[in-house]
């Protein structure tokens, strides 16, 4: 059950960046840029349930878990920069269109590519310091249940095990 907040943990920083960018390009918060923000949390989502699954899936085949963090991190650097970038790419045209059918669009548009652009790099990062912290912190309850930090057994953890 704590997974889901580690993976759900980018979505304050993406709506920092939603923020900051509605004051650079000088536009009010809207309701259309609360569906922007909707929409920012759910590529967040995406980009940190792509390293999160990763790292669940290394974990079950026996890898050691910082090595699978670290691992992680290396083999969804370009899946997880990808979907920020061409999800941003696909936006700045209609961040600088000057017709007035589009202009409704555009704080959708500031919502998505600035969040996008202020946490992907702290999708790269936060995710997995909270994932080793929320393995820590297991660690610490386990040893306070049965006085040992470690696991019990060396084999391989079940994905549906982990946290």
């Amino acid at each position: 059950y704590a997974q889901p907040l580690v993976v759900m943990s980018v979505i304050p920083f993406g709506l920092i960046g939603a923020v900051i960018g509605h004051l650079i390009m000088g536009h009010v918060l809207s309701l259309i840029s609360l569906f922007g923000l909707v929409a920012l949390s759910g590529v967040l989502v995406n980009d940190s349930l792509v390293l999160v699954d990763f790292i669940n899936r290394a974990r079950g085949q026996g890898t050691p878990l910082f090595e699978a963090v670290l691992a992680g991190g290396r083999q969804r650097f370009r899946a997880v920069n990808l979907i920020s970038v061409t999800t941003v790419a696909g936006l700045s045209p209609i961040l600088f269109e000057k017709s007035v059918q589009a202009q409704f669009l555009i704080p959708m548009a500031i919502s998505m590519s600035f969040g996008l652009m202020g946490a992907t790099a702290l999708v790269l990062v936060l995710v997995p310091a909270l994932y080793l912290l929320l393995y820590d912190v297991q660690g610490i309850f386990r040893w306070l249940r049965t006085g040992s930090f470690a696991e019990k057994s060396d084999e391989p953890v079940a994905v549906d095990a982990l946290p």
